[in-house]
């Protein structure tokens, strides 16, 4: 399953998201031991690696899919005769017959190069928003990266991949935001960060967006009150107020049991919930489509010089029977 993390600002979505990751792989599935397991950072601020235990020095030295945007398109187009050429790729470029696919425990040059592990936790990030692109470039560009791999992507049963996207509503910028199974919208009981969930879920709920609110930084039942007041039926599960968490954030990481047994069982809550998603890749595909035929339109045939609609092969249905055995 592909999952989400948003939110507002200071919500604790990166927390939560690496808590969860946490949780995912140190949860065995059957004999064969953690599930696979992949962690994207897809904010503008990177800091899942240092919630997830990083040092700053080692947070710093990792590679950015930024960076090597050239290469992922390289590699994905693979022998796909609709596309002219990588540099005719744009972020919501879908995958065709002849295009590379991934899968979350699959080795290839992309993963060897840009995905590393950090706390036993295989992780790809966006990488910051560097001084040479203030003023000239658009975080998005980078998060391109994200959306592309995404979208030639195939999970199956038991695998996570864990993404913590920008703040807010910022993610609507492109089609990403329908690329996952579950998006768990974090929530503090404050009236700023439910308008968030508002303003998300007004977006979301047009696309079949599966939105699930977690709440965070709870005192008391009143909080808890106070959310199903304002979310309703959408309110999954909440986290505590919790040492553990503000011992991590003092840079004391312990190990994921040492967790409080409460917060324990609502990231099991989470996992439940994931666990529980139908797939339907026919409407993946269609969303793709839908996302690349708007940016092609609006932008992306003027910058490229070419019509990207010719991009889209319509008998594609990204899924697990293209996969070869």
């Amino acid at each position: 399953m592909k999952i989400c993390f948003v939110g507002k600002g200071g919500s604790g979505k990166t927390t939560l998201a690496a808590l969860f990751a946490r949780h995912l792989a140190a949860t065995p599935v059957g004999v064969d031991g953690a599930p696979p397991l992949l962690a994207v950072d897809a904010d503008i601020n990177q800091h899942l690696a240092a919630a997830l235990g990083a040092s700053d020095d080692e947070a710093v030295l990792l590679p950015a899919l930024g960076d090597h945007l050239a290469d992922i398109k390289e590699y994905l187009r693979g022998d796909n005769s609709r596309i002219s050429s990588a540099a005719a790729m744009v972020k919501t470029t879908p995958p065709g017959r002849g295009s590379r696919l991934l899968t979350v425990a699959g080795v290839n040059r992309i993963y060897d190069a840009l995905v590393r592990e950090v706390a036993g936790i295989r992780l790809a990030v966006t990488g910051p928003f560097a001084t040479d692109d203030l003023g000239v470039a658009c975080y998005h560009s980078k998060v391109g990266a994200v959306e592309l791999l995404l979208n030639h992507l195939v999970d199956g049963a038991g695998e996570y991949v864990v993404v913590d996207m920008t703040a807010g509503a910022d993610s609507f910028a492109s089609g990403l935001f329908t690329r996952f199974d579950t998006t768990f919208l974090v929530c503090e009981p404050t009236v700023r960060s439910v308008g968030v969930y508002r303003q998300y879920v007004g977006y979301a709920r047009d696309y079949g967006v599966r939105v699930h609110v977690i709440g965070n930084k709870i005192d008391d039942e009143s909080d808890v009150d106070f959310l199903r007041e304002h979310v309703g039926a959408d309110l999954l599960t909440w986290i505590g107020r919790s040492a553990f968490v503000k011992a991590a954030e003092r840079g004391r990481h312990q190990p994921i049991t040492a967790m409080e047994p409460a917060n324990r069982d609502a990231l099991d809550t989470m996992r439940t919930a994931v666990d529980a998603c139908g797939k339907d890749w026919a409407s993946y595909t269609r969303q793709a489509v839908e996302f690349h035929l708007r940016n092609a339109a609006a932008w992306a045939n003027d910058r490229v010089g070419e019509n990207l609609a010719d991009q889209v092969d319509p008998e594609f249905v990204l899924g697990p029977d293209l996969l070869v055995r």
